[in-house]
C-alpha cells in the first residue's frame, strides 16, 4: 500500500514539473520577443498583435495548467477512494480467514472429543462383554447339557452381535475422521466370500432361508485388494438382507466384467426376497442412521449404521453401492469394483490362513503373569490359560506387576492397557528399563487403531483386543514365545 501511494505522489510531482516547464518556456519565448524591440522599429499594428498573441498563449497556458491540476486532483481522489475499499476488502478477508480458522479448530476439536468418548465407550463395553463371551466360552466347553449348550449358544451368538454393534461405530468414526486406509494386499476373491458366509450361516439357518453363491469361475484365482474391507462390505449388506428376509433367500452374485493384463473389474450383488424398501426411503437407506421405517425397526431392530458403512468404505475404494427394491418382493444391491491382479500368481502370495498347528504340550508349565484390574477379567484369563496347563499369576496393578516381574522368572506378560494408577504402556516402559527381553503381549479393551503407534513403542510383542476367541490367545502366545527363542520345541 505505501509503495502504491509513494508511485502516485511521484506521477502528480511529473506532472507538476512539465507544467512548469511548459509556463517556463512560454515565459522564454516572450522574452525573446521583447528583447527585439532593441533591434527594430514595430508599427503601432504589430506592436498590438503581439500583445493579443501574447495573451493568448498565457491564456492557453493558464487553462491546460487548471485542467491538469483538476485532473491530477480527481485522480488522487478516486485513487485514495480505492486504496480505503482495497483496505476495507482486505479487512473484511482477514476476519473471514479467522473466522474460517476458528471453525476449523473448532470441528477439529470436536471430532477429537468424539473420538475420545467413543473411545472410553468402546473401552467400557468390551470389558464387560469380555466377560459375557469368556464365560460363554468357558461354560460351553464344561456343560454337557444339550438345553444349556443351546442356551449358551444363543448367549454367544447376542455377544457377537453386540460386538458387531460397537465395531460398527467405530468404523463410522473412523471413517469420518478419514483415518481409513485401503490395503493391496494378495488374497483369493471365493475364499474371501464364503468364510464371510460360513460367518453369516448360522443366522439364515435360525429363519430357514438359504444363503447361495453363483460365482464366476473365470475370475483371477488372486486378486489385489483390501480383503478385510471387502469382507466389512459383504458382511453389512448380505446380513441386512438377511434380516430383512422371511422367507426365500438370499443370493449372493460375483460377475467378471472384464480384465486386462494386470486388472479384473467385477459387479457384486446381493438379492433378497425380503421386505424391500420404499421408493421414498430409497433416497436416504445409506446415510447414518436411517432406516427403512419406524415399523421395520421396532420388527427387525438395527441401527442404521451398516448401509452408511457399505457407502463409505465403497467410496474409498473407488466404487459405489446401487440399489433395486420393491416393496414385498425384495431388494437388490450391487456395486462394480476394480482388482488389481498379481504379475505372477505363484510369488509373493500371502497364503490362505489356516488354523495354526499348535502343539499345546509345549504350552504346558509356561509361566504367564496376567496384569488386569478387573476381578472378573482376571478369572476368566487365568481359567482358559490354565486348561491348557499354563502357570498363572495375577497382578492387580502395574506397579504390582513391575515388583512380580523383578522377583520371578515369567515367560510371558499378558498386559491390560487401562488401569488405574500407571496404566499398561507406562508399566511396559518402567519393565523395558531393566528387562530387554521380556514378551508382553497387550490384552486390552481399547481401539487398537488409536493407540497401536503408541503400544508398539512400549516395546510390546504384540496386540489382542478383547474380547477375543481362546484360541487366537493361544495362537498369539505360541508365536510370540517362538519368535522370542523362548525354549518350546
Amino acid at each position: 500500500m505505501v509503495i502504491f501511494l509513494k508511485k502516485q505522489i511521484q506521477l502528480v510531482f511529473i506532472l507538476i514539473w512539465a507544467f512548469a516547464i511548459q509556463n517556463s518556456y512560454a515565459l522564454e519565448v516572450k522574452n525573446i520577443v521583447d528583447s527585439k524591440k532593441n533591434f527594430q522599429i514595430e508599427t503601432p499594428k504589430e506592436e498590438t498583435n503581439k500583445k493579443q498573441n501574447s495573451l493568448v498563449i498565457n491564456s492557453l497556458t493558464t487553462g491546460i495548467g487548471i485542467i491538469l491540476i483538476i485532473t491530477l486532483l480527481v485522480w488522487v481522489v478516486f485513487l485514495l477512494k480505492k486504496n480505503k475499499l482495497k483496505e476495507q476488502t482486505n479487512k473484511l478477508l482477514r476476519i473471514k480467514n479467522a473466522e474460517l480458522r476458528l471453525s476449523k479448530e473448532k470441528a477439529e476439536k470436536e471430532t477429537l472429543a468424539k473420538t475420545q468418548v467413543l473411545s472410553t465407550i468402546t473401552h467400557e463395553l468390551r470389558t464387560p462383554l469380555y466377560a459375557v463371551t469368556g464365560l460363554t466360552h468357558l461354560l460351553l466347553e464344561e456343560t454337557t447339557n444339550s438345553n444349556q449348550k443351546e442356551h449358551l449358544n444363543s448367549l454367544k451368538f447376542s455377544g457377537e452381535h453386540l460386538l458387531s454393534l460397537i465395531n460398527n461405530i467405530l468404523d463410522l468414526n473412523k471413517l469420518e475422521a478419514n483415518k481409513v486406509e485401503i490395503a493391496e494386499t494378495p488374497f483369493s476373491l471365493k475364499k474371501q466370500i464364503n468364510e464371510v458366509l460360513i460367518t453369516l450361516q448360522k443366522s439364515t439357518e435360525n429363519k430357514n432361508i438359504n444363503l447361495s453363491l453363483n460365482y464366476d469361475e473365470s475370475i483371477p484365482k488372486k486378486i489385489i485388494g483390501d480383503p478385510l474391507k471387502l469382507s466389512q462390505i459383504l458382511i453389512n449388506l448380505v446380513g441386512n438382507s438377511i434380516k430383512f428376509t422371511q422367507k426365500g433367500g438370499v443370493t449372493i452374485s460375483v460377475i467378471k466384467l472384464d480384465s486386462g493384463v494386470n486388472k479384473v473389474n467385477l459387479q457384486i450383488i446381493i438379492k433378497d426376497t425380503g421386505v424391500g424398501i420404499s421408493q421414498k426411503k430409497q433416497k436416504d437407506i445409506f446415510e447414518t442412521f436411517s432406516q427403512g421405517s419406524l415399523q421395520i425397526n421396532n420388527k427387525y431392530g438395527g441401527t442404521g449404521l451398516g448401509l452408511s458403512i457399505v457407502k463409505n468404505l465403497l467410496e474409498l475404494m473407488n466404487s459405489k453401492i446401487y440399489l433395486e427394491s420393491v416393496l414385498g418382493q425384495g431388494s437388490k444391491f450391487w456395486f462394480d469394483i476394480s482388482f488389481n491382479i498379481p504379475v505372477d500368481e505363484n510369488e509373493n502370495l500371502i497364503p490362505d490362513k489356516k488354523e495354526f498347528d499348535i502343539d499345546y504340550r509345549y504350552l504346558e508349565n509356561i509361566n504367564v503373569l496376567i496384569v488386569e484390574d478387573d476381578k472378573v477379567n482376571q478369572m476368566i484369563t487365568k481359567k482358559i490359560l490354565e486348561k491348557c496347563k499354563l502357570q498363572c499369576k495375577i497382578a492387580d496393578s502395574g506397579y504390582e506387576a513391575i515388583e512380580l516381574i523383578k522377583k520371578n522368572d515369567f515367560e510371558i506378560v499378558l498386559m491390560d492397557i487401562h488401569m488405574p494408577g500407571i496404566n499398561g504402556i507406562e508399566t511396559t516402559l518402567s519393565i523395558r528399563e531393566f528387562d530387554k527381553n521380556l514378551p508382553i503381549i497387550a490384552l486390552t479393551a481399547v481401539t487398537i487403531d488409536e493407540k497401536n503407534d503408541e503400544i508398539y513403542s512400549a516395546g510390546f510383542n504384540g496386540i489382542i483386543p478383547k474380547p477375543f476367541k481362546p484360541e487366537i490367545l493361544f495362537e498369539k502366545i505360541y508365536l510370540t514365545l517362538k519368535n522370542n527363542k523362548v525354549n518350546i520345541n
